[in-house]
């Protein structure tokens, strides 16, 4: 049986949360140490988060979770059409132009356009309108992703041809229970394939980023925040004012500006981002941070068949090792400025927290290294 269409499987005008995955070509080791000549390409997992951070300050796309592994990598994507049309036209062309610039600087980062070439898009109604569509496109994104980082390796290995080893895959996630198992899967893929022992020492991750930006914010919930800062290599601001290519990041942005935040807050549903990093301030799903790590750590410790790897029993609980106890956490984010944390009781964390029960009744796929 044929296999679907991706225009059958999400319409062009429609929200939609997909696992996205992508392998190298025969599966070769292209982003991690090559067994065959013991060459080390971890390097190339740090080009991929970055050209992914920058495509999230342009795209009209959440990004909610990402693994990057030694021989593929995984994206859970969120589209939203509903934001690109509350863009002005003017923004629009300007985000195009910093995805395909006519010309760059001498450091090789888009010029600042002059007026009249964003004017030529603005002026031609059916161009805007399919450059709308194609900036809450995840095709797009992951032909701009793709395609960058393959003429990048290349050209290091003085090489042609693929990197990767053909059109990304994708499945729909039609839930919430959906959405939180592919997140919780995602993050935990170095954990199973015995990359990392824990999450927070399995770089590369969108759990790893959320980890350094609550340890490094002083609220700890860095991510629920409105985001600040740049986009590394393509924009820099996100409002009509300010979306010029060469404007000056502030300083200390948080690691995880760029993610959607974790927690799900219905009455915010439908916010846009207040800057360049990501396209809205929407969540995933409705569990606090804390209460995904939590999660995350108890999953991790599951012994699944087929996995090499998987949370040692002996390690202390996840926000016991990151000197966040649960309690102090949510009175901390609540009450931040006003009252100094509390220290938390002991925690039993043998038990599988709740929402367990609807996460192991979803399947996902096993791509694991």
């Amino acid at each position: 049986m044929a296999r679907l269409g991706r225009c059958e499987i999400v319409g062009d005008d429609e929200v939609a949360v997909l696992h996205v995955f992508s392998r190298c070509v025969r599966r070769a080791f292209l982003c991690g140490v090559d067994p065959l000549t013991g060459a080390c390409y971890d390097h190339r997992k740090q080009f991929i988060q970055d050209r992914l951070e920058a495509l999230a300050g342009v795209f009209a796309i959440d990004v909610m979770a990402y693994a990057i592994m030694s021989n593929h990598f995984h994206l859970v994507l969120r589209t939203r059409p509903d934001i690109v049309a509350q863009w002005s036209d003017e923004k629009v062309s300007r985000r195009w132009w910093a995805l395909f610039p006519k010309r760059r600087t001498k450091t090789q980062t888009p010029a600042e356009p002059r007026q009249s070439e964003p004017d030529m898009l603005t002026a031609d109604p059916k161009k805007l309108a399919e450059l709308r569509r194609r900036l809450s496109s995840v095709s797009w994104l992951m032909r701009c992703l793709c395609e960058s980082i393959a003429r990048q390796a290349n050209a290091e290995d003085e090489v042609t041809g693929r990197f990767f080893e053909g059109r990304f895959k994708s499945v729909r996630l039609n839930d919430e229970a959906s959405v939180l198992a592919c997140m919780a899967y995602v993050d935990l893929n170095p954990v199973r394939a015995k990359m990392a022992e824990t999450p927070e020492t399995g770089e590369f991750t969108s759990a790893y980023q959320r980890i350094l930006g609550a340890t490094q914010s002083p609220s700890g919930h860095a991510a629920d925040a409105a985001p600040s800062g740049s986009a590394t290599g393509i924009m820099t601001q996100d409002t009509d004012a300010s979306d010029r290519v060469g404007a000056t990041p502030p300083a200390s942005p948080t690691p995880d500006r760029w993610l959607s935040p974790v927690e799900l807050a219905r009455e915010h549903s439908h916010e846009s981002g207040d800057c360049c990093h990501r396209a809205s301030n929407r969540g995933c799903v409705p569990i606090s941070l804390s209460d995904y790590l939590v999660l995350l750590d108890w999953t991790g410790r599951q012994i699944v068949n087929g996995k090499r790897g998987r949370i040692p029993s002996t390690v202390s609980p996840i926000l016991e090792r990151l000197g966040l106890g649960r309690s102090a956490w949510v009175e901390t984010v609540r009450r931040f400025g006003r009252r100094p944390m509390k220290q938390s009781p002991p925690r039993n964390e043998t038990a599988a927290p709740a929402p367990l029960s609807t996460v192991s009744a979803t399947q996902s796929p096993d791509e694991t290294c």
